[in-house]
């Protein structure tokens, strides 16, 4: 075990500044494979002390042990002002203070055990656990209000009989059957952890809970089943007796719901949910009369989303609102009228949290991750610095670009140019599309292992991430555009990005391409068949080819229905069929490389193998390549699937877009991997 020491001021103005005296440098996968940025923070309840998690994945460019990301509990004082507060090894969650501000608490495994909630007082001393479920992993925890009782929300009882079938070969699956529910538990603080927590009845699957300021009564968030689709179209708030685990009232929302939290004194809910069960996303915020049940929507119709919300000690509410690609923090009066409104400038805002006279926010920037800023004397003030090594690196200028789009609608995105500009005749372009649709980029910080990004811009290329008719953050009505119909307007929104582009002297026409993940997946299967005259690559990450076929294999159909097709399959089996970029590969001249984890519930593998499939036999000149990734999901979690996906994305954009060559050789199976990294090192 080991601990650093104090992050100060003077330390990272000295790393700064030598850094700045290096030569600039473009920046490279392995810059991205070892970034860091806050995780979580939680204020202390008099506001003198934030408690946050720095989260990053092991770095297997230098040779670290694979794995996913990790957490390191931190605790500042002030700007620039923090320590390391428990050993580097241990890797936390679901950090929080105790009521009266003397001990952190967190959800933490040590060694065989199950996750168990743990504290370690801010003054100094050693970890200790808390409480814990005797048979289970608790996933989150909540303190009672006068801190003598710690709840916890659990996974279900381990099912020792089914163990020990499974053990003996008996390991069948009942698909969407065999629903494990959490339970919810109340310890007293004080008692010996191994003691019996007792039990609170809790209504269906429970994903998150929040105790009222008078302790007797919860918010607990919960859908008939564990099924995600279920989680979209089925989860209601319930006000629920602690004591009796009965359920008080129901808040009926008609969509999805996201954040909810309580105010002070415990008369009314802030919850961020959807307007009705066709709204795309959860991001108009309302009010709840916790007696009555009865909400009303503040920022409705209004061209943005709602994305976080807390509640301040005089009874205010602070909401992060996303505007399009930029953010402000936004003060409500109890009553919901506007107190206040704070641009977030060049920062992103994501995540609020508050305490005493504190407001803390968590934001990224053109030019680092998410990092900790507060706000303090009308603006937001920086707290921690992580990555100073970015500062070594030749940025490409970053903006907000908007276009017409063909039928009169304006388009906004985020374009990162060139280092150095774009040359006479434009540059390669790769259009970076967001999954959803119900989502959008923002003009923050927009690297990472499947964004081309920055890395991109080094090498010469111009990066525009569209937020195209059915994204988020320019109210429900733009959200709603996309609806009926797939691909258009949505994807004729790409094609119109790039003719603007190439009209701006950006891009170059004939050096276009595409990549996404999930649904913004689907658009580049589209753009490398329907438009493959328009686009010159494409990278495909867990993508859409077949809408008919996705139907079957997916685990949100309702999702599909709701709020993307508004239809069924068998309504119109033609017009699904045609939607489906398998169904235009005969017009496919575009090499496209096909990513997918091999254990995505959400759009399965087969959609990158009949993709895959059909061009192999119609398209057989067409370069194609399909990857999959074992273990992975909806997304690669783990440092060196996410190391090996953003090495074979460039280098496929390298091969075939940046030279313009369709016909090019097929590069390696594999991408070379720098010395040190996990088995490759030099053994001279």
């Amino acid at each position: 075990m080991k601990f650093r020491a104090p992050l100060t001021a003077a330390a990272l103005l000295a790393t700064a500044s030598i850094a700045a005296q290096a030569q600039a440098r473009p920046m490279t996968p392995e810059d991205v494979a070892k970034l860091e940025s806050v995780g979580t923070i939680a204020v202390s309840p008099d506001g003198s002390r934030i408690a946050y998690t720095t989260a990053s994945l092991p770095d297997v460019t230098e040779g670290e042990e694979n794995g996913r990301h990790k957490q390191q509990l931190k605790l500042a004082h002030a700007p620039m002002n923090a320590r390391d507060f428990l050993p580097d090894d241990m890797s936390v969650s679901g950090v929080t203070f105790s009521p009266d501000g003397r001990m952190i608490s967190f959800v933490w495994a040590d060694e065989d055990e199950d996750d168990a909630v743990w504290g370690i007082p801010v003054d100094g001393g050693a970890q200790r656990k808390l409480a814990a479920i005797a048979d289970a992993d608790v996933r989150s925890h909540a303190w009672s209000p006068d801190g003598s009782t710690i709840w916890m929300l659990a996974a279900a009882e381990k099912d020792e009989a089914r163990k020990k079938q499974s053990k003996a070969g008996f390991n069948a699956i009942v698909y969407e059957e065999e629903a494990r529910l959490n339970r919810l538990f109340s310890a007293r603080r004080g008692v010996e952890v191994d003691g019996d927590p007792k039990q609170v009845t809790i209504p269906g699957y429970v994903s998150a809970f929040k105790v009222a300021p008078d302790g007797k009564t919860a918010v607990v968030q919960s859908a008939p089943t564990p099924q995600v689709d279920d989680s979209y179209t089925s989860k209601r708030a319930h006000i629920l007796d602690l004591t009796s685990g009965k359920v008080l009232r129901v808040v009926e929302t008609p969509g999805k719901l996201g954040d909810i939290e309580i105010s002070p004194d415990g008369s009314q809910l802030s919850m961020i949910a959807g307007v009705d069960m066709n709204d795309p996303a959860d991001t108009t915020l309302h009010l709840v009369d916790v007696a009555s049940g009865q909400y009303r929507a503040l920022n409705a119709g209004a061209p943005e989303a709602a994305v976080d919300a807390e509640w301040l000690a005089d009874g205010r509410l602070a909401a992060v609102i996303h505007k399009g690609a930029q953010s402000a923090l936004r003060i409500y009066n109890a009553d919901g009228t506007v107190a206040a409104e704070h641009d977030g400038g060049e920062l992103i805002l994501t995540n609020v949290e508050a305490g005493g006279n504190t407001i803390a926010v968590e934001a990224n920037a053109p030019r680092h991750p998410t990092e900790l800023f507060v706000w303090s004397n009308d603006a937001f003030q920086r707290w921690t610095s992580h990555n100073p090594w970015l500062s070594e690196i030749d940025f490409g200028n970053q903006r907000t670009f908007r276009y017409t789009a063909r039928d009169g609608q304006e388009i906004e995105g985020v374009l990162i140019e060139p280092v150095g500009g774009a040359p006479a005749g434009g540059a390669p372009l790769i259009l970076n599309v967001h999954g959803g649709p119900e989502a959008h980029d923002s003009n923050g910080w927009q690297t990472a292992y499947s964004k081309p990004g920055h890395v991109a811009a080094g090498q010469g290329y111009a990066v525009f991430l569209p937020n195209y008719r059915g994204s988020t953050g320019y109210g429900v009505a733009f959200s709603k555009q996309h609806q009926g119909n797939y691909t258009d307007p949505e994807f004729r929104d790409l094609v119109d990005a790039k003719r603007a582009l190439v009209a701006e002297g950006i891009a170059d026409a004939d050096r276009v391409g595409v990549t996404g993940g999930s649904y913004g997946g689907y658009a580049t299967a589209w753009t490398s068949t329907y438009y493959s005259d328009e686009f010159a690559a494409g990278v495909m990450f867990v993508g859409i080819s077949n809408q008919i076929s996705k139907f079957g294999t997916t685990d949100i159909p309702y999702e599909m229905y709701n709020v993307h097709s508004r239809a069924w399959p068998w309504d119109d089996w033609q017009k699904m069929l045609e939607v489906s970029p398998i169904y235009h590969v005969d017009k496919a001249d575009t090499p496209l490389l096909i990513l997918h984890g091999a254990d995505d519930p959400r759009v399965a593998p087969s959609q990158s193998y009949e993709l895959y499939r059909s061009m192999k036999v119609r398209k057989p000149d067409v370069p194609v390549r399909l990857v999959l990734y074992p273990g992975e999901g909806h997304g690669n979690r783990k440092a060196a699937a996410r190391y090996d996906y953003n090495l074979r994305m460039m280098r496929w954009f390298d091969t075939y877009l940046k030279t313009g060559e369709r016909g090019a050789a097929l590069p390696p199976e594999r991408p070379a991997l720098p010395a040190g990294t996990t088995g490759t090192k030099s053994e001279d």
